[in-house]
């Protein structure tokens, strides 16, 4: 009896040590082994594409990611207020502007890591005869008298109201987001029939259906812009490995255009792990020390 009774003290002991240890335990079932990093993220393609691809990478690096899906504005409140760690798309320095100078004391610019961005009303190449914002009104029954839009209080919205009345447009500018956007573009361009809608590159939306930014000749989407990254105040002397990677990292239109329609073939977090795998090179290079 006593014997069994030591064995038994034994087995648990060793499974108490083994659990202690790691006992060959994933850690990235609960935090992982350098913590938790919170990204907040809006749910345009391009910011679920990088930031599920940074989720991958950093996990393989030993951190667990939490993904947090806000409102634009609530994202910048979240960094703001230390609730977030990372928000990997800020477009600077027009579209976004009015966010950065409310809150650019309490968060902290990082590096820009795509250039050249671009943003306003977009119409099939198909309608040859819609070229410039100014066309619209002309066009209003063809056009069905809307244009389909994205997420109410994000900048592209505001800014193509201001374009609306900017240009006097009759057209009505229809709340809607982005995947209800797509889901109208896709019927239309299907059925070769006219739609306008609210749009922004990078997306991999360019790369499958063929498609013209209307002009602006009074500038009111402004200027190409780029896109940075922000974190929390403190972020990098909580975590200075993550910034050195972090501000490395630069993506091009086929490189992003690639990740976004391997996740959009998938799902964002096996599509990420694809594209990895496929672009090792690359992301090692931002990974190097």
């Amino acid at each position: 009896m006593k014997k069994n009774t030591i064995m038994m003290v034994i087995i648990l002991s060793s499974a108490i040590l083994l659990s202690a240890c790691g006992g060959g335990g994933n850690e990235k079932d609960g935090e992982g082994e350098k913590g938790t990093l919170k990204f907040g993220i809006n749910n345009w393609a391009e910011n679920i594409a990088v930031s599920n691809m940074w989720k991958v990478l950093l996990e393989e690096k030993g951190y667990s990611v939490e993904l947090k899906e806000l409102e634009k504005a609530a994202v910048w409140t979240g960094i703001a207020q230390n609730d977030l760690d990372v928000a990997p798309e800020i477009w600077l320095p027009k579209t976004d502007e009015p966010l950065y100078e409310r809150y650019k004391d309490d968060i902290v610019k990082r590096e820009s890591w795509y250039e050249g961005t671009g943003l306003g009303f977009a119409v099939p190449t198909y309608l040859e005869n819609i070229n410039s914002i100014e066309d619209l009104n002309a066009n209003n029954d063809t056009l069905g008298g809307r244009i389909i839009g994205i997420e109410s209080g994000t900048s592209l919205m505001e800014l193509a109201n201001e374009a609306i009345n900017e240009y006097d447009i009759e057209l009505d500018l229809v709340q809607s987001s982005e995947p209800a956007m797509l889901s109208e573009l896709k019927k239309a361009h299907d059925l070769n029939e006219p739609i306008v809608v609210t749009l922004w590159n990078p997306h991999w939306v360019f790369a499958e259906y063929e498609l013209k930014y209307l002009e602006d000749p009074k500038k009111t989407f402004g200027e190409q812009d780029d896109i940075f990254y922000m974190t929390r105040k403190d972020f990098e002397k909580d975590h200075e490995e993550v910034v050195k990677w972090m501000d490395k990292w630069k993506m091009n239109d086929d490189e992003l255009g690639d990740l976004m329609s391997m996740i959009n073939e998938t799902s964002p977090e096996e599509g990420a792990k694809k594209w990895i795998e496929q672009n090792r090179e690359l992301v090692d290079n931002w990974l190097s020390k």
